[in-house]
């Protein structure tokens, strides 16, 4: 058995600081990943937790032109029926904000789960078959830091219909779509969400979420 690597201030620090800089990124430079790289954080994803050590995540690599072309038409139409369910003022806010890389980001990605895996033998899914969808966004957000680490912006285009995706891509009915990403390097920085710089919302503290029994 290995010993147990120790942490310092110092390696603390930093996480934090990839936790604070973590962000969904929506503008993209057209330039492509380095060989290796997609490869490489989608195996960190894989070093998530998952219940009953299911592993349910199935990673979609989307590379052909008339399949990312559908999914930019279905995210086009489902952007105008977003947008026609908000109000005046928070639809013309809306329609300001870019929602999706879709044309730029040179990766795109779905991440799907699969409720009917074998791997696990059902462990800790009896009364919450949920557990293998959230096991699947620890392993989103595992690939998220990863990715952020390695100067490369993510982004999640939630604005898709599952049922289409799962069409498009050719996978089976039963995988549950869990998110469409665009990956890439970012044309820009910045230490707070765009849609907090955008007024849409603030981030609240901690101490608000926290209650006590």
């Amino acid at each position: 058995m290995s010993a147990a690597p120790e942490f310092d201030d110092r390696f603390r620090a930093r996480l934090r600081e990839l936790l604070y800089w973590r962000r969904d990124v929506r503008r993209f430079r057209r330039e492509a990943l380095l060989p290796g790289t997609i490869k490489r954080l989608i195996g960190l994803a894989c070093l998530a937790p998952s219940v009953g050590l299911s592993q349910p995540w199935r990673f979609v690599l989307v590379d052909a032109p008339e399949r990312r072309d559908a999914i930019a038409r279905n995210f086009a139409e489902c952007n105008a029926a977003a947008l026609a369910a908000q109000n005046a003022d928070r639809g013309g806010h809306y329609a300001r904000l870019k929602l999706a890389g879709l044309d730029d980001a040179p990766c795109h990605l779905a991440v799907f789960a699969d409720p009917d895996t074998e791997q696990g033998h059902g462990l800790g899914r009896l009364t919450m078959p949920e557990m293998i969808a959230y096991s699947v966004v620890a392993a989103v957000h595992t690939l998220w830091l990863a990715a952020r680490a390695e100067g490369i912006g993510m982004g999640w285009v939630s604005i898709l219909d599952p049922a289409a995706v799962r069409a498009i891509l050719d996978v089976p009915a039963s995988w549950r779509l869990i998110g469409y990403f665009c990956l890439g390097y970012p044309q820009e920085a910045d230490d707070a969400p765009e849609l907090e710089r955008e007024g849409w919302e603030m981030r609240r503290g901690a101490a608000d979420f926290v209650v006590r029994r």
